[in-house]
């Protein structure tokens, strides 16, 4: 079948297919694209000679890899989207999206488009060159932040790496971003293709169970230990493991704390849910991940703020990994149990039998947190304006089992890991493992092409959406019923929280007018966000009070259209605002300091510091 090397692909991979507990789902649903010298005769040509590929127009490269991964998370993992783009920016703008879908473990498919593999002139535009190596291009800035990567120079070499891309992307011990290079002259090149390569090809999703005797040590450890906690990540939704993990919990009687990415695997009023665990947890979690004398961690990493910077387990506590990738399990030094999630623990259920062991009773602790939320919820004051925890309260009350949040970065995973109320298994989409402003907005409209029907939010800051507005426009276009929740506090207000805690005195975080000083402490700049949300084609609502944020925030969910409620926020009190962090982060502060803020902040680190966990 004699077809172009970009042809041969889009056949290729519309007959590409995941399978998992017998469910069968198209491996690449849609591609995104932008369109330019380096790929528009190729990839782009292609999508209109093969008509099995649904196509989807991006404003920005970052924006459609941040959809792609959107999508294959609602879908977990088991169907994503494909991406291409032109050589030069469009590719490097690539990364950003890679390294995400990387450290998240979520597959995504990148088709930049590349120099030309022949050569015919050199340099043609935007073409790197570096003196010491003639087959570098820009492109190999994918390199650290893909799972696989190859550069197809030849038409023949297509049949090799495009197997091999579908096969990374299909298994999840090995999953994240796959980069496919294309030099725009191969693209464009004819070949005589065997027809076997575009026969439909289904991929099994494995589901490895543990090794016997790892599988044993573990159980000897979970019977031995008195004060066991449960740590869910990621894993466990991956691997749709919540029955498993719910009956495991409820049968020994085991708290279960949970990550960013895990949260929600438990309802939050199920009794063994004790809330996010580490530097954004409930003070339940972090107590009793301090008291513990062993953590079950359970498709989890264990990263920074999960582990408080290594200060939260004792260093006696030993750690059992359950988790999918040796890598992860071994870390923390932890006995291991390779196996996916679900496997892993229904092996464990089996095993353990009657065993119940646990002498921590945490309901008093999640009751009093519960009271705390309803505090930072309250509003005494109907007509006065909001503040951001009275924003999430008001949500609150809105949302049910069909709505999904989206956040990834600033000061709201940090309340939402604390406060919120998930309800539903993938109710709570929250980004944390690069924890990338910009990824909200485009990433709620990957949700929505994956769950449509169901109300998805978009929650950003003013900081936030400054760094990636653009794909509004994309959801305008597709008719895309987007609910974004803009809320101005002019200025980064978490790295301003941080700033001051570690004595940089919140210095270039607020959004004011430079004075004749040279600081940012004039007047809050003249922003209205609202507006220029309107400009991209958004419905905007404008509430000005508590009573009138109700309404708005009715109005968008029951919204057919993208609806944006645009709420200027009122700083909180002590009281009425997030609890504090219920455990420690290391950010290192300057060593010596004229500044009075610095050094106090310096003694605080000291003080922290002393109590890590080393990995032994």
């Amino acid at each position: 079948m004699r077809l172009t090397v970009a042809q041969a692909l889009v056949r290729f991979l519309a007959a590409q297919y995941t399978e998992r507990d017998g469910e069968r789902h198209r491996l690449i649903a849609a591609t995104w694209g932008i369109f330019g010298h380096g790929n528009v005769a190729g990839i782009g040509q292609a999508l209109v000679e093969e008509q099995h590929m649904p196509f989807h127009q991006g404003r920005n490269e970052q924006a459609m890899v941040h959809a792609a991964v959107g999508y294959a998370r609602q879908r977990n993992r088991l169907s994503t989207h494909a991406v291409t783009t032109s050589i030069g920016p469009g590719a490097t703008n690539l990364v950003t999206g890679a390294a995400l879908a990387t450290i998240n473990h979520l597959p995504v498919l990148l088709l930049p488009g590349d120099t030309f593999a022949t050569r015919p002139a050199d340099p043609v535009l935007q073409q790197l060159q570096p003196p010491s190596a003639g087959d570098v291009s820009v492109n190999d800035c994918l390199r650290p932040v893909s799972r696989y990567f190859d550069r197809v120079t030849r038409p023949e070499a297509l049949i090799p790496a495009a197997l091999a891309a579908a096969r990374v992307l299909a298994d999840p011990a090995e999953t994240g971003a796959v980069t496919l290079a294309l030099p725009q002259d191969v693209q464009a090149e004819a070949y005589d293709w065997p027809e076997e390569f575009f026969a439909e090809r289904t991929w099994h999703v494995r589901r490895p169970r543990p090794d016997a005797a790892e599988l044993d040590a573990a159980v000897r450890a979970v019977r031995a230990a008195e004060r066991p906690l449960i740590i869910a990540g990621g894993g466990v939704r991956h691997s749709r493991a919540e029955d498993a993990l719910r009956e495991l919990a409820e049968r020994t009687g085991l708290p279960v704390a949970t990550t960013q990415a895990g949260k929600g695997v438990l309802p939050y009023d199920h009794p063994c849910d004790v809330g996010g665990i580490g530097h954004t947890g409930t003070a339940t979690a972090d107590t009793l991940a301090r008291t513990s004398d062993l953590i079950i961690g359970v498709g989890t990493r264990h990263t920074d703020f999960t582990t408080a910077s290594g200060t939260l387990y004792r260093p006696d506590t030993p750690v059992l990994n359950l988790n999918i990738t040796g890598f992860d399990a071994h870390k923390q030094a932890a006995l291991p149990l390779v196996a996916d999630a679900r496997e892993g623990l229904t092996a464990l259920i089996e095993a353990l039998g009657d065993h119940r062991r646990t002498t921590a009773d945490w309901s008093r602790s999640k009751a009093e947190w519960q009271r705390r939320t309803d505090a930072a919820y309250a509003v005494p004051d109907e007509d006065a304006r909001p503040t951001q925890t009275q924003v999430l309260g008001v949500l609150d009350t809105l949302v049910d089992t069909r709505d999904i949040l989206i956040n990834a970065a600033g000061s709201l995973p940090g309340d939402l890991h604390k406060l919120w109320r998930t309800r539903s298994r993938d109710q709570y989409h929250v980004e944390y493992g690069y924890s990338c402003m910009g990824y909200e907005i485009p990433a709620a409209i990957g949700v929505l092409l994956a769950a449509p029907g169901r109300p998805v939010w978009a929650l950003v800051g003013d900081g936030t959406y400054l760094m990636n507005p653009t794909e509004i426009v994309t959801a305008v276009q597709e008719r895309l019923p987007l609910k974004l929740v803009i809320l101005q506090n002019h200025g980064y207000a978490s790295i301003g929280g941080l700033s001051e805690a570690v004595g940089a005195e919140r210095y270039g975080t607020d959004y004011r007018r430079r004075t004749d000083d040279g600081s940012f402490t004039g007047p809050p700049l003249p922003v209205d966000l609202g507006t220029n949300a309107a400009s991209l084609g958004m419905r905007v609502l404008r509430p000005r009070t508590v009573r009138d944020l109700r309404e708005a925030l009715a109005a968008a969910r029951a919204a057919t259209d993208p609806t944006c409620v645009y709420v200027e926020t009122e700083t909180a009190d002590s009281v009425s605002g997030p609890p504090p962090a219920q455990a420690w982060w290391d950010v290192p502060v300057a060593e010596t300091s004229t500044r009075p803020s610095a050094v106090k902040a310096r003694e605080e680190y000291d003080r922290h510091v002393t109590a890590r966990r080393r990995h032994l």
